[in-house]
């Protein structure tokens, strides 16, 4: 790649197709006039962080919600950590959620309101690694910091060939950007390669025809481009297992407790589960019902989280007061556990059901 460099003009060529073409999003401030208007970092940060992982379209509505809720990160740091979780159920990644709340606070209370300036500074907050603190730094206080991501890996890497898997490529694609980056539009820049990557650099099949960066590309003009960026090899994710228990009583209600406030989906809502488990042979009632009742099974649910897939068998009961008299399982429980509370079907909205959960719950009701 020594021979390799973005050309001078790619900063113009790219602001210029932005200019013309860049999405329209809620949280991005358009450029009028070829100046870069002012962006509140509030809603910058707000909306990068929920875009950790996540797609522009399932950000949208959530970003909206919040914004809705929490106009001001003053009004977010005093939000009610369960309130916080409720209205980002469903969005997925929940230690974000946490963090979130927890940089609010911070900013809040011991910096008067107002973030950091700087990609460096912004990266000591909780939650904020160096991709979001490049980006937020970039786009709401112009400060000069290479913003990268996997659209932007996706550009470079085809622009200048560069054979190194990711992630050891990330260093080279930021440190190709540094030269080009224009001090008074490095947000508009970062937005830029961001779209580029989103509509024309696709995967598969890019637009090269569309692309203003078509005759400086490398990769393009050895036909070559669906082979960036290079990637090591992905391993195999492990399988494991559980059973999932509904509890419904005959006023339509179900029996919903608190996640441990440590480990995955930590501090979320959910039925009882059994641990999740290795074990290929399942998960059986006995193992982990959470009282005596006369589970029936409803199906299967699976979920695929970052390191694994998960297979859950779904198990339903009806409720009886009369149950916690049933002595006939002295091993198994015969009283409901502490840890949990009764919800009516229609308002679960207003639960911090994760999307695991609402998949056990469909299932659970879905009539056999």
């Amino acid at each position: 790649m020594k021979d390799k460099i973005l050309s001078p003009s790619t900063a113009s060529l790219l602001l210029n197709w932005y200019d013309r073409h860049g999405r329209q999003l809620p949280w991005r401030e358009r450029p009028q006039d070829g100046r870069q208007m002012a962006a509140d970092p509030y809603r910058v940060w707000l909306s990068e962080i929920m875009l950790q992982q996540t797609t522009v379209t399932a950000v949208r509505p959530y970003y909206e919600k919040f914004l809705a809720l929490w106009p001001s990160i003053a009004q977010l740091a005093a939000a009610d950590e369960e309130a916080v979780m409720v209205a980002w159920a469903g969005l997925g990644y929940y230690s974000r959620a946490r963090n979130l709340l927890k940089c609010a606070r911070l900013v809040a209370t011991q910096l008067n309101g107002e973030f950091p300036r700087t990609a460096a500074q912004l990266q000591a907050l909780p939650g904020i690694g160096p991709y979001t603190a490049a980006a937020v730094a970039a786009i709401a206080f112009r400060d000069p910091a290479a913003v990268v991501d996997g659209n932007v890996e996706r550009v470079v890497t085809r622009l200048l060939a560069i054979t190194t898997p990711l992630p050891a490529a990330k260093q080279l694609v930021r440190e190709a950007l540094l030269p080009i980056i224009p001090v008074e539009r490095p947000g508009d820049l970062a937005q830029a390669l961001m779209d580029l990557g989103a509509t024309l650099c696709a995967p598969k099949r890019p637009a090269c025809s569309l692309c203003p960066l078509q005759n400086q590309c490398h990769a393009f003009a050895a036909g070559t481009q669906e082979a960036y960026p290079v990637k090591l090899p992905k391993a195999q994710k492990p399988t494991r297992v559980g059973a999932a228990f509904l509890l419904i009583r005959q006023d339509q209600q179900i029996w919903l407790q608190k996640r441990a406030d440590r480990g995955l989906l930590a501090g979320m809502t959910e039925v009882p589960t059994s641990n999740w488990t290795s074990r290929q042979d399942g998960v059986t009632t006995s193992d982990a019902a959470p009282l005596v009742a006369n589970w029936q099974t409803a199906g299967k649910v699976r979920h695929t989280f970052t390191h694994f897939h998960l297979v859950l068998t779904v198990y339903k009961a009806d409720y009886k007061a009369e149950i916690a008299a049933d002595t006939t399982a002295a091993h198994r429980p015969n009283s409901l556990p502490e840890n949990g509370w009764w919800r009516d079907l229609a308002s679960l909205q207003d639960e911090a059901l994760p999307n695991l959960m609402r998949k056990v719950i469909a299932q659970g009701l879905t009539p056999c």
